[in-house]
């Protein structure tokens, strides 16, 4: 185990480039299986749940090569067997490994996999997925030691999916690429990294259209090629750096940051009083802003929720929170998506946060506050990105433990934080 020792207080300064998306990465990779052909995957940020990935191509057959730190070559011959079972080990660590489902039987192959990992943030259903599936043909069986999924013949169908649930979007594209006719997905989901996945299949091959909308279109291919793809940046390493610059007072400059997806992103953060200047590709967040909370009409206390693209993203709730404590005013911050992510704000209330926790979905902040630093442990990846934030706005020195569940999702973060003047130093445990 390892964990870091956090010097608070300090001033950063300089610029920062945005790791590849890993929520887009994640899915590029499983949709790798839908080719025989070599693929050549760049920008890839070489963090542990995508090390995790590449072991679960691995384990099916697939040749992976990293060419260096952020990129890769994968190319696959699916074994002759019927039915593919995925290595439990690797399955049970991280929520992606769901997403071979639509590949596999996109390729005429029964799957058998645990119950998917990641963060332990709430209730995450699975329904959505199984429905999608159901609907092409596939039989899904279930039991105690997860779930044996039949491909059948699949054939194309209109769907309507009950929530616009990201992954299940994803294996529903990826399960229809092949199937007979054509498919209709409603209430599908449009995050930035559903869009690089559709760019990505589209670039090999398939004829899907609807990008960007709720409403996609998936014609019938009769095979994938091969080429290379550069993985767009992370938005969600962008409202970050946004957030951490801001509460430290801080002038940072993040360069390529995938700007045509920040609107509600910098449109949030300007109600907890953040100003950042988009120049071209880059945001710039200048330094010593006085942070003040703006009200809603008659002086009535806001209100920052998440929502599905384009709305404000959940990934971000746990960021904003840290960010409303040292804003002058009261905020009400509504996570609406997942019932678990907002208990990490006991650790923000012990570094001296004025905070309020009203039930698993809704949180007060009352700012500024003045933090001091401590011991923390990391819960999750969000959760655990914020305490870092957090211990670098702080007086003195914090400890934050388990670091492990924010390497899932931060490429190498300490060494380009301190880069910009971060005292960070990672330790053996």
């Amino acid at each position: 185990m390892e964990k870091f020792i956090v010097g608070g207080g300090f001033r950063l300064k300089g610029s920062i480039i945005p790791a590849g998306n890993k929520n887009a990465v994640l899915p590029i990779l499983a949709a790798t299986l839908l080719t025989d052909e070599t693929v050549t995957l760049y920008n890839i940020p070489r963090i542990i749940d995508v090390e995790i990935m590449v072991k679960l191509l691995q384990s099916i057959g697939s040749r992976v090569v990293w060419r260096n730190n952020n990129t890769l070559t994968i190319q696959t011959d699916l074994p002759s067997e019927k039915t593919i079972y995925l290595n439990k080990k690797y399955a049970c660590e991280i929520r992606a490994s769901i997403l071979f489902a639509g590949p596999l039987l996109a390729r005429g192959k029964n799957i058998h996999f645990p119950p998917p990992g990641g963060d332990v943030i709430g209730r995450r259903r699975l329904d959505t997925h199984f429905y999608t599936l159901e609907s092409f043909g596939a039989e899904v069986h279930t039991d105690t030691r997860g779930f044996f999924i039949e491909s059948g013949k699949l054939k194309g169908a209109t769907l309507f999916l009950d929530e616009p649930s990201v992954t299940a979007t994803e294996n529903a594209i990826m399960a229809s690429i092949f199937a007979s006719g054509s498919t209709v997905i409603k209430n599908a989901a449009s995050e930035p990294h559903v869009q690089d996945l559709i760019g990505f299949l589209n670039h090999l091959g398939a004829r899907i259209t609807g990008t960007g909308s709720n409403v996609l279109e998936v014609k019938r291919s009769k095979e994938l090629g091969g080429g290379s793809w550069k993985v767009i940046g992370d938005h969600i390493e962008v409202g970050s750096f946004i957030s951490l610059a801001a509460v430290t007072g801080s002038e940072i400059t993040i360069k390529n940051a995938e700007v045509k997806h920040l609107s509600m992103i910098q449109y949030y953060f300007s109600k907890l009083g953040v100003r950042i200047v988009i120049d071209g590709d880059d945001v710039i967040v200048p330094g010593n802003q006085k942070l003040v909370i703006k009200n809603d009409l008659f002086g009535e206390i806001p209100t920052i929720y998440d929502a599905p693209w384009p709305g404000f993203p959940t990934d971000l709730t746990s960021i904003a929170v840290v960010t409303a404590t040292q804003a002058t005013g009261t905020v009400l911050i509504f996570e609406k998506m997942f019932d678990g992510r907002l208990f990490f704000v006991d650790k923000l209330a012990s570094m001296g946060a004025r905070i309020v926790l009203c039930d698993p979905h809704r949180v007060v902040i009352v700012g500024p506050s003045k933090l001091y630093g401590a011991e923390l442990v990391s819960p999750d990846i969000r959760a655990g990105m914020a305490l870092l934030i957090a211990s670098l706005c702080a007086e003195g020195e914090s400890v934050i433990y388990n670091i492990g569940q924010i390497d899932r999702g931060y490429l190498m973060l300490e060494e380009r934080l301190i880069k910009i003047g971060a005292h960070i130093v990672r330790v053996s445990d």
